[in-house]
């Protein structure tokens, strides 16, 4: 879950100013409504699926407001901000370098682009 958000985050991150924020806004929405169903399928009640939905959200505004600068940041920076969501410690350079190519593959590609099955649902 924690990789899927750090992916989220660097997706909203990447187009936020891109001016489509609605649009921005409706692929968020069906993130968190396809975690809340899952969570539902698996049968844990009402209760616990507010509870789980509450600590998923906050972790994923965690790490969006630790990703903010990630571009300012060296790799030792990186490799915190990985540190403090992953416990593997014997591949965080390798994290660091994939978020690196999938924020570059971001850049090279419109929103709509990733989206478009998304968003015409």
């Amino acid at each position: 879950m924690i990789i899927f958000f750090f992916h989220l985050g660097f997706l909203l991150k990447n187009y936020k100013n891109d001016g489509s924020k609605d649009n921005l806004q409706k692929f968020f929405d069906f993130c968190i409504r396809q975690i809340e169903l899952s969570i539902r399928e698996i049968g844990y009640g009402d209760a616990t699926i507010n509870k789980k939905m509450k600590d998923y959200v906050n972790l994923l505004f965690s790490i969006i407001d630790k990703i903010d600068k990630w571009e300012t940041f060296d790799d030792e920076q990186k490799i915190k901000i990985v540190k403090n969501y992953i416990d593997d410690a014997n591949n965080y350079n390798n994290y660091v370098k994939y978020i690196d190519k999938y924020r570059s593959f971001l850049a090279k590609n419109s929103f709509n682009n990733l989206s478009k099955e998304i968003l015409s649902i």
